[in-house]
């Protein structure tokens, strides 16, 4: 079953899809820009579709507290916005071809282009922020990319570096990923006005479903087909990028090995990145890294457990184990 079509049986409330449509109108009406040529790239990946999943969680925070009106269509649409421009600023430095099925910005219309209107889009996100959630959200969306571009920046420190270990990519993965999906939920339930007892706790716990999501991600990037997940196995190493069961294998009893292998002499082959996979899946710490994701999630539902609403406190437990799920079924269906 498609991610969205799952989401959306996952999450059986009419109020929070009718605002996320409302979200989808919105980021269409920010996204122009005046001009015809800029609106066409800034608008680009919004009409490619995607998950829209930090939407989500801002609509189901929304949930939380006493208010409805249109701070949450607002805070959704904000969202996503810093999620879009950083995609564009992502692809430009990855080199990246593709995203969401389609040609990237920057393979279409070029580096300069991409940056650009990747900055309007993320500018466009802060002027929603002041005309309509407040000093509070303003600071908190800001706070939010800078965290982004502190995990992102040093994940380039990082890449091809075997040595780092697993804490510094903890810190790469809650700045790059975390950060702004906690914000996502943190600032639905302030443009609701739930109390602060229910903002701490509703941040603790999905910072917690965003580590998740991208451990999750990371995995599946070892086990999953390119059918699954629209990309080759082992892309990340590929690009150097060393994400948590691999770093753990570096220090496994096939260390030596997998080092070797990723630190030819030459290009790094499709047939090495292969014999990684293989080697840190069968010594397990796929499994390892989807029993740390279990533990969060374990951590996430105590955070929840003083949440009004007890409808929105299992979606919230039933998204982070839909995250784990995935990786364990796809796992399994590769043979293992």
């Amino acid at each position: 079953m498609p991610e969205n079509d799952a989401l959306r049986a996952l999450i059986e409330i009419e109020e929070v899809w009718e605002r996320i449509d409302r979200v989808e109108e919105r980021l269409i009406e920010v996204s122009r820009t005046g001009d015809d040529f800029l609106t066409d790239i800034t608008q680009h990946l919004l009409f490619a579709g995607g998950k829209r999943y930090r939407p989500l969680l801002t609509q189901l925070a929304g949930r939380l507290g006493p208010s409805r009106d249109r701070r949450l269509i607002e805070a959704g649409a904000a969202v996503e916005l810093i999620h879009i421009g950083s995609l564009y600023h992502d692809d430009v430095m990855d080199g990246a071809d593709t995203r969401r099925g389609t040609v990237s910005v920057n393979a279409k219309w070029g580096n300069s282009q991409a940056i650009l209107a990747g900055d309007f889009l993320i500018a466009r996100a802060s002027e929603i922020a002041a005309a309509y959630l407040g000093i509070e959200s303003v600071r908190l969306l800001a706070e939010t990319y800078c965290e982004l571009v502190t995990g992102q920046a040093l994940e380039l420190r990082l890449t091809g570096d075997l040595g780092h270990g697993p804490d510094r990519h903890y810190r790469v993965i809650g700045g790059k990923t975390a950060s702004l999906i906690r914000t996502s939920a943190r600032l639905g339930a302030i443009a609701s006005d739930a109390s602060s007892e229910v903002v701490e706790a509703v941040s603790s716990a999905i910072w917690e479903l965003g580590m998740v999501f991208q451990l999750t991600d990371d995995a599946l990037d070892l086990v999953a087909t390119e059918e699954d997940i629209g990309k080759p196995i082992g892309n990340d190493l590929l690009q150097g990028v060393y994400t948590l069961p691999v770093l753990l294998a570096l220090e496994g009893p096939s260390g030596a090995r997998v080092k070797a292998l990723l630190q030819p002499e030459g290009p790094l082959t499709r047939e090495r990145v292969e014999e990684v996979v293989g080697l840190v899946r069968e010594e397990g710490f796929v499994d390892v890294v989807i029993r740390e994701c279990r533990d969060r999630l374990a951590t996430a539902a105590e955070a929840i457990a003083c949440l009004p609403d007890p409808e929105t406190r299992t979606i919230f437990r039933q998204m982070g184990d839909f995250l784990v799920d995935r990786v364990e079924i796809v796992d399994n269906g590769a043979g293992r």
